[in-house]
């Protein structure tokens, strides 16, 4: 039997994740994200442990919205060229099993420049902040992971107004996890 645990960057992000799932909150960026999930994946069992990382994206490309599982995770806000230039391999892409194809951009920018966004859509389809360091945790302990994200904005200056929308993506997700794990 599967279990499931859901990581999320904010309690306002998992409101609506059932009561029979543990539900963790990282807080917002990489760093807090890929620490507090390897906490909780140290502390207990995760032989029939899958973790699902909900939460809220910004969509680089115009006409998506809606509820996506990206196939691949891009660590945005590394010098990958540089790291691999000296020799080091800088694991900036992370392949993610089950996904619809999409491709998630990750870092500790929050996105509302017009040039960065522009930039990060050569790449990729989203953007968040947490989505890279709860897969790079989870591969390291070797816990299958899955994200569910739901577009809350168009990574512009309309990603400020995300307080405002972040319950409908939140009904959204709960909605989805109540649909795939009954």
């Amino acid at each position: 039997m599967t279990d499931y645990m859901v990581v999320s960057a904010t309690r306002g992000e998992a409101r609506y994740v059932p009561d029979r799932i543990p539900v963790i909150i990282t807080g917002v960026g990489k760093t807090a994200a890929a620490v507090i999930t390897a906490q909780a994946l140290a502390g207990r069992d995760t032989c029939n442990l899958v973790v699902l990382n909900v939460g809220t994206t910004g969509a680089l490309r115009a006409g998506l919205s809606g509820l996506y599982l990206p196939s691949e995770v891009v660590n945005h806000d590394i010098n990958a060229e540089a790291i691999r230039a000296i020799g080091l391999d800088p694991k900036e892409s992370l392949l993610i099993e089950g996904g619809d194809g999409t491709v998630l951009a990750s870092g500790d920018v929050f996105v509302t420049d017009p040039a960065v966004k522009a930039r990060l859509a050569e790449r990729a389809h989203l953007v968040d902040m947490e989505a890279y360091g709860v897969a790079f945790a989870c591969r390291q302990f070797g816990v299958p992971v899955r994200l569910v994200k739901h577009v809350s904005d168009s990574a512009d200056e309309t990603a400020l107004d995300w307080p405002a929308q972040v319950d409908i993506s939140a009904r959204a997700l709960g909605d989805w996890l109540r649909s795939e794990l009954s």
